[in-house]
């Protein structure tokens, strides 16, 4: 039985001639590849073709390989392996915190790659077809979570990166009850979870960016101190006794 068993591979990676050899491997022990050169074209790839792992370089010519990831971890639990030729540990380490699922150093073993990329899909989780989406639609607007965009009736809302941040992690838990303290430590770092005022502060930015006719029909999202709303993305802010009794 081939390698792959038809299992769909995306190969991020800005040298042409490693990438073609990789396409051709692959494809030999029965994977299918899509390739990209950029980060961008990962994106979009990404995407567009949903893969079942995902093979990325660090050093793309357009961005670097750790946004790649963190666009990709915004909207989906894809498998990712890196492959690249840094080998500090501190390199390891950014990458694996970032999102990564492995890390192979170049030069390396095909067949040592192609067991990681076994290895990977075998310990992924099935993927949600709703949660695992690049974009979501709320109101008015849409979220594209691969390419970090907002748009309101196609209109192009610009936010900071610490608005995207809290967007980005109440989209991803849409449905479910986010604690603040959770919303503070995956936006802010360890360390801030007693900050409240700036969840107060953000979630009322993101409130007047999408004022007035962004929610059509519906009600702007809403602060209240219990609860921030995004039609259908929902933050509770649980109380000390909540938070203890869930702990």
């Amino acid at each position: 039985m081939s390698d792959g068993q038809g299992n769909r591979v995306l190969v991020v990676d800005d040298d042409e001639g490693l990438a073609r050899a990789l396409a051709i491997n692959l494809r030999a022990h029965g994977w299918e590849v899509t390739t990209a050169a950029t980060g961008a074209h990962a994106l979009d790839a990404a995407a567009s073709s949903r893969p079942d792992v995902v093979v990325l370089d660090l050093g793309l010519p357009d961005m670097s390989g750790l946004d790649v990831l963190a666009g990709i971890r915004g909207w989906s639990r894809v498998p990712i392996v890196v492959l690249s030729a840094r080998q500090m540990n501190e390199d390891k380490i950014d990458a694996l915190d970032a999102g990564a699922d492995d890390y192979v150093t170049k030069p390396f073993a095909m067949n040592e790659l192609l067991a990681r990329l076994r290895a990977a899909v075998r310990r992924a989780q099935p993927a949600d077809a709703e949660e695992d989406s690049a974009v979501v639609e709320a109101g008015a607007l849409r979220i594209d979570l691969a390419r970090r965009t907002v748009a309101r009736h196609g209109d192009e809302v610009r936010l900071t990166p610490t608005e995207w941040a809290l967007l980005e992690v109440l989209v991803r838990h849409r449905g479910r009850m986010v604690g603040r303290a959770q919303l503070l430590h995956e936006v802010w770092g360890p360390g801030y979870d007693a900050e409240t005022n700036y969840l107060r502060v953000y979630t009322a930015q993101l409130r007047r960016k999408a004022r007035g006719r962004s929610w059509g029909a519906g009600a702007p999202p809403h602060a209240s101190g219990r609860r921030v709303s995004l039609r259908g993305v929902t933050q509770r802010e649980r109380t000390p006794a909540t938070m203890r009794s869930t702990t």
